[in-house]
């Protein structure tokens, strides 16, 4: 699997890191993980449920029929948590990055003679 990994990637495999779903609900926890950003559709979904099955990232759970259609669940495979919990930590160093870059510029505007250089 490509890293960094792609936004509805991650937020699948987030969705998954809790316990395994189904299609439908998986849907839903990535809108909400996304607060509503990201609606993903299900032919989109379940392409990228193959992806990241043959990818060994997600695993089929189980099967069970509901009002006599099949309903499949997916969980989190061992390479797929070593892969969310690797991307997680990049995603982490970037942010804390940007974050310091961000308040030595606010530094930076409050208190311009700082910068440094001749004045």
């Amino acid at each position: 699997m490509d890293t960094p990994l792609r936004e509805p990637t991650f937020l699948i495999l987030t969705a998954l890191a809790r316990e395994p779903m189904h299609g439908y609900a998986i849907i839903g926890e990535v809108a909400a993980l996304s607060a509503g950003r990201l609606a993903l559709r299900p032919g989109t979904l379940y392409g990228a449920l193959d992806r990241l099955t043959d990818a060994g990232l997600v695993e089929l759970d189980r099967e069970e029929t509901v009002d006599g259609r099949l309903r499949r669940y997916y969980r989190l495979s061992a390479t797929g948590d070593a892969t969310l919990t690797a991307e997680t930590e990049r995603l982490r160093r970037n942010v804390e990055a940007a974050s310091a870059r961000l308040r030595a510029r606010q530094v930076r505007l409050v208190n311009p003679g700082t910068a440094g250089g001749l004045a």
